[in-house]
């Protein structure tokens, strides 16, 4: 079989390695879509030029099993048939020897359309203009959760606060852009291509022929981040149609702007916030509500709008909750997996409110939070106990320790109001479920995994998780080859092929480690004390969650997830204040993730997790235009954090070994995003004495910040009259 380079991404950093836009294949054809130009509408009419010879058009009517990308729901058409719900929504797939035969081509169809008036806002949605876009509401998804008496609680209120907090898009900018090659091999249509998940496409390919004579393979994967985890079954259902049909290799690679306007992007989500504080300074209660504008069609909306609800409260242990959701249909790109999946927002938006609450109460922020910590004796807002042991309190020390903080929020306090540059310091404190949410791993996906240990003493490892960056390929083979007391060099991974490989779940939701490294852990522990040297021996393992680990799906009570890993960030700015602009000047990050397999690979997913977040609460802006598409288009327009924007990072871990993991290791990979957007933010609020309730904070929103009240005088006085200068 075909595994791995097992000197760790030795190809990849010598640039020997082969992705998708690398690779050569006799005969190959090249794919383009053609998108829709109408945001919403009826399909009335379409005109397709006479295509040359050797070009081939493919659509709804081709087929051969049901038009739909099965993601969660089945409401995504693979090809647009009737309606189309966003610009740039697939309606057929050329395929050609030429690309810029293709694109000429392209541009001759012409379809007719019969426009309803589109909403591109939460707002919009619910206003039902033309009727609804999907059901009789334009909500996709709903929950609503209860912890204590609301009413009890805010009875002992005697301070109650009000605030909206909000959070926009983000776009992935993973290194390659999205790429498939399919192929008919051996009786069956094979897809290789840049992907987190082969299984995942593996069904749509079966969903969307008919039968199951497919395969798919992942090739080196140049970044993720969640963009693709659902995305490439957007490529693979048209692309296994057209493979099946004309039996050449067929290559579809997305141009980068193409990438930026129709991949999907993390959700924009609204919080509205209702805090009750009783006489002692105490939160006594919370009432929440959010929205999350999911785009066209549901794909991963309800399992963010889960995992939202359910730790809605962050690591805050709060008498007395009511928080209810909802996912919206709107007729934008949809919006779908992004590293964090929903925390990121949720985070940024409970850490911010309590800032705000602390303030107006005269209290210190981290003070203020640290109170209100959950503790290990606590109750989860789902009603759980928690496993093991918490160590949030730790975590606090060493952060303040390795920044400084509590003196250095002394000093900036105190800073001359006059200075140009004015200096700002903040936390955030913020949690990460591993996992699938509630028991979705023992009852939708089951985890299964293989050791097969050749009679040379070579054992191979057979999973369906893929590295994308954040190092599996290490960190697996080195929990095998720990398990088994074997040198590193003789345990190697097979590569994500589902002809091969046993469905081990996607490489999602921080599991790969906690979940899918356990159970290779156990199958190496029971190799090594069956181990026969000179035979062929196999082992299979499969997911059985702990004992202590229930949960009800109809009540949204019990261990929403498996188990949860906790973080702290703290950044250190210069903010100009004439121009605005902001510098980071320092960050720190102490995390528990149990014990990490590999520090130097986890070090990594700090370094580049919280350089992300980073860039998703200071300069990641991605806005709609009045058309519905994004004003970003290139990355000249949308702006990520260079090597020259990234500070110094001093981070720790704290030894907290979780008895479910492997090596008591914890999943880290998506925790290390979900708090740097929150510590800016607050970093910049101390430093200009101005509060902010939206990320990103832009040196265009400090401006308002610092002179919106000055520019209303201004405009007033020169309403009367008088003459200035400003």
């Amino acid at each position: 079989m075909d595994t791995v380079n097992t000197r760790f991404k030795l190809a990849e950093a010598t640039g020997e390695a082969k992705y998708i836009a690398d690779r050569h294949y006799e005969g190959l054809l090249e794919g383009r879509f053609f998108r829709s130009s109408c945001s919403r509408g009826v399909i009335k009419a379409v005109y397709v030029p006479e295509l040359p010879e050797g070009y081939h058009l493919f659509g709804a009517k081709d087929v051969p099993g049901h038009n739909v990308l099965p993601i969660v729901e089945i409401d995504w058409p693979a090809f647009a048939e009737k309606e189309v719900r966003y610009i740039g929504q697939v309606i057929f797939l050329l395929v050609g020897p030429v690309p810029d035969v293709i694109e000429q081509l392209l541009q001759q169809i012409k379809v007719e359309y019969s426009p309803l008036t589109p909403a591109y806002t939460i707002e919009q949605s619910k206003a039902l203009i033309d009727g609804a876009i999907h059901s009789t509401d334009n909500v996709f998804d709903t929950h609503a959760l209860t912890k204590g008496d609301i009413d009890e609680g805010f009875a002992q209120a005697v301070t109650i606060i009000e605030e909206t907090c909000s959070t926009g898009y983000q776009e992935h900018i993973y290194l390659e852009t999205q790429g498939v090659v399919g192929y008919p091999q051996d009786g069956k249509v094979v897809i290789e291509g840049s992907m987190q998940c082969p299984w995942y496409v593996h069904h749509c390919m079966a969903v969307v022929l008919g039968h199951d004579h497919v395969r798919a393979i992942q090739c080196p994967t140049g970044g993720g981040f969640g963009g693709k985890e659902d995305y490439p079954d957007v490529l693979a259902g048209p692309l296994a149609v057209a493979v099946e049909k004309l039996q050449q290799p067929i290559r579809i690679v997305l141009e980068r702007s193409e990438d930026i306007a129709f991949t999907s992007k993390r959700h924009p989500v609204a919080f509205h916030y209702r805090t009750g504080i009783d006489k002692h300074g105490n939160i006594v209660a919370m009432d929440v509500t959010f929205d999350v504008n999911s785009g066209a069609y549901l794909s991963l909306s309800g399992i963010v709008l889960q995992r939202s609800i359910t730790t809605v409260t962050n690591v805050y242990d709060i008498p007395n909750v009511r928080v209810e959701g909802h996912a919206w249909a709107t007729n934008t790109v949809p919006t779908g997996a992004f590293r964090g999946f929903g925390s990121p927002q949720t985070c940024f938006c409970i850490e911010t409110h309590l800032n705000h609450v602390a303030k107006q109460l005269g209290q210190d922020p981290a003070a203020f939070k640290q109170r209100h910590f959950l503790q290990s004796d606590s109750t989860t807002l789902t009603g759980a106990k928690i496993f093991g042991d918490l160590v949030l309190d730790q975590m606090m020390a060493r952060i303040t320790d390795l920044s400084d903080y509590s003196q250095k929020t002394r000093s900036y306090l105190d800073q001359a109001p006059n200075t140009a540059t004015r200096k700002g310091i903040g936390m955030a404190i913020f949690q990460h479920g591993c996992g699938f949410a509630g028991d979705l791993e023992d009852t939708l996906v089951r985890a299964k995994i293989r050791l097969i240990k050749e009679p040379d003493g070579n054992v191979y490892i057979l999973a369906s998780n893929t590295d994308i960056g954040q190092g599996l390929s290490l960190t697996f083979c080195k929990i095998v080859a720990d398990s088994l007391c074997k040198p590193l060099e003789s345990v190697h991974l097979a590569i994500p092929d589902t002809g091969v490989v046993p469905d081990s779940g996607p490489t999602v939701a921080s599991r790969s480690i906690v979940i899918v490294g356990y159970l290779l852990e156990k199958a190496a522990e029971k190799l090594k004390s069956c181990w026969v040297e000179g035979e062929h021996q196999e082992l299979e393992e499969v997911y059985r969650k702990p004992d202590y680990h229930v949960w009800d799906q109809n009540t949204y009570q019990g261990n929403a997830y498996q188990v949860t890993s906790y973080g702290v960030n703290v950044v250190e700015v210069d903010v100009d204040m004439a121009t605005g602009e902001t510098q980071i000047t320092g960050a720190w990050a102490v995390y528990d993730i149990g014990r990490a397999i590999d520090a130097q690979v986890f070090k990594g997913q700090i370094d580049g997790g919280l350089v992300q977040a980073l860039g998703y609460g200071s300069c990641e802006k991605m806005e709609l235009t009045s058309d519905g598409v994004f004003a970003q288009k290139t990355m000249a327009d949308y702006v990520i954090p260079t090597a020259l924007d990234v500070p110094s990072i001093e981070s720790d871990l704290v030894d907290n070994p979780y008895p479910y993991g492997p090596n008591g290791a914890k999943g880290g990979g998506e925790l290390t995003h979900n708090g740097g957007a929150a510590a800016f933010a607050a970093a910049v609020e101390l430093a200009i004495g101005k509060p902010f309730s939206s990320i990103p904070v832009t040196p265009e929103k400090v401006c308002e910040a610092l002179y919106a009240e000055k520019m209303a005088v201004v405009i007033k006085a020169n309403d009367q009259g008088a003459q200035y200068e400003y």
